[in-house]
């Protein structure tokens, strides 16, 4: 056992904590950066079908949807099941969607869609933050919105970019974008079953 002293820590100094904390802040910077540049679908892709996404001829009746919520790593925080009652009178579409989550909590949510012109339309539901507006272009369909999303501890606003591909008569693929405060927090996807 050696008696002699042994060297002390360097010390660290300000400017070198000041440099770690601008790393730093570099960092979470650029990993905002990066997921606001992810790659997001638009109506201009090229379509991969046929098909005419017609909204009010597809949700007019019983449409039964599995979806599930992830957050921007990945991890699936909630799954759920949507039984929806959709009726178009010729002018509105109104869609009662009952949800049961995995977890068996329930929520209700009844849109109020009206078309505003031969390919868009403009829509209102408990929670929506002024209209949702929406344009179909081919099999496609996009509608964006804001909404405070119900949460254990009161409510949560984000933002929705909302993407619906028609697959079939009877299938609708859907893919929504959540952003708050302009930065991407989770996805959702749900799988639209018409009832025949």
């Amino acid at each position: 056992m050696s008696c002699e002293p042994k060297e002390p820590l360097p010390r660290t100094t300000f400017k070198e904590k000041g440099n770690t904390m601008r790393r730093l802040g570099i960092a979470i910077l650029m990993v905002l950066g990066l997921s606001a540049c992810t790659g997001k679908p638009a109506l201009e892709d090229e379509k991969l079908s046929r098909a005419e996404f017609n909204l009010e001829e597809f949700f007019d009746g019983h449409v039964i949807a599995y979806g599930q919520f992830q957050d921007v790593f990945g991890t699936v925080r909630r799954r759920f099941v949507v039984e929806i009652d959709g009726n178009w009178d010729g002018n509105t579409l109104v869609l009662d969607e009952n949800f049961v989550y995995a977890d068996g909590t329930t929520e209700q949510r009844v849109w109020t869609l009206r078309k505003t012109g031969a390919q868009t339309w403009a829509g209102t539901a408990p929670g929506v933050i002024g209209s949702a507006t929406g344009e179909e272009r081919g099999d496609t369909f996009n509608w964006t919105y804001q909404i405070d999303l119900p949460v254990p501890d009161g409510t949560l606003r984000v933002n929705f970019d909302d993407w619906m591909w028609q697959l079939s008569e009877t299938r609708v693929l859907n893919k929504a974008y959540m952003k708050r405060f302009g930065v991407d927090i989770g996805e959702v996807t749900i799988t639209f079953e018409k009832q025949i």
